[in-house]
């Protein structure tokens, strides 16, 4: 029997918010919690013969770290407690009684800022399994780049400095990159992703709806709200703002390839303007998900885990950004 685990670190658009904006009165909602969840990268894997026991568990980040905090004192403002990278550990230990030891595949994924504290923790969770264990690590719409706003400064950057020194984050963050840039720089995928040492696969749209929104248009660089009706759908945007998505997926792009290669590593880049792509089932494997070279996401990744071709780097050709038929499940 072939036992898998899909351990998923799951965060709301609410929560990504958060973590730019470090708002205690947000950061509250969530509590950090392990529960069942229900999986469409549990139900594809379930489709493959070798795959016959899967164990799902969603563990939801409860504020802003992605699981790196690490903070003896509790803030004496908001009353929270930044230990996500101690709550990590104690949940890994949890399951590792409840028999994740036995695992003879592993997958750490997640979206957003969940697909953040995927890479930021895949190497710390294979060294919790089996040395045999199939372990890997798949993140989703977690690619963000330090890009400058319209206005020509570096916002996302600055938040990023602010996390690092509320969650006192440098101690968990990788010492090979913060040991050559100031440790903000290590919450960037780019910077981070050459010294994950675990094969990681990476789901991202190079036009990435909150990125646009958030990064590259900032809501407060947007007063008279123009940007509103463009947020969601790109039918919806002027011919001036696509040109300016458009934009953003240059930057994107050159960001993203210029990672050093690795053959571990495999991708997925689509050209939908969305964020996050296998929560939705359309997105994941259906008649309608997005195809690169004849391959849906979830063809590309399992082809990936299970070592089943040679060819694991997809980036989608369309020459823009574009709407793609989503819809929840």
């Amino acid at each position: 029997m072939m036992v898998t685990f899909f351990l998923a670190l799951l965060a709301s658009s609410a929560m990504l918010t958060a973590i730019m904006a470090q708002q205690p009165q947000e950061l509250k909602v969530l509590p950090q919690r392990c529960f069942h969840h229900k999986s469409h990268f549990r139900e594809f894997f379930m489709t493959i013969p070798e795959v016959i026991q899967t164990f799902t568990i969603g563990i939801e980040l409860g504020y802003g770290s992605s699981f790196t905090g690490d903070v003896e004192d509790v803030d004496p403002d908001t009353k929270l407690y930044y230990r996500g990278a101690r709550i990590f550990r104690a949940i890994m230990n949890d399951l590792s009684r409840k028999g994740m030891q036995t695992a003879e595949n592993a997958i750490l994924t997640g979206t957003s800022a969940g697909g953040l504290a995927t890479i930021l923790n895949c190497d710390k969770f294979k060294s919790l399994l089996p040395d045999d264990a199939r372990v890997k690590c798949v993140a989703d719409a977690a690619f963000f780049i330090n890009a400058k706003t319209i206005s020509g400064t570096y916002d996302i950057q600055d938040e990023y400095r602010r996390v690092v020194t509320l969650h006192g984050s440098v101690k968990n963050l990788p010492p090979s990159c913060t040991s050559i840039m100031e440790p903000s720089l290590c919450f960037f995928p780019r910077n981070v992703v050459p010294y994950v040492q675990t094969p990681l696969f990476i789901i991202n749209s190079q036009y990435d709806s909150w990125q646009v929104n958030h990064i590259w248009v900032p809501k407060y660089l947007d007063p008279q709200h123009v940007w509103k009706n463009c947020n969601s759908h790109i039918s919806n945007c002027t011919f001036s703002q696509r040109m300016i998505i458009q934009g953003y997926g240059v930057e994107f792009l050159k960001a993203f390839l210029g990672l050093t290669p690795s053959f571990t590593r495999g991708y997925f880049i689509t050209s939908c303007y969305s964020h996050g792509e296998i929560v939705w089932t359309n997105y994941w494997f259906s008649p309608t998900s997005p195809r690169v070279l004849n391959k849906t996401i979830a063809k590309a990744v399992t082809d990936w885990y299970f070592n089943r071709a040679g060819f694991h780097q997809y980036i989608d050709p369309y020459p823009c950004a574009r709407d793609c038929a989503l819809s929840p499940s």
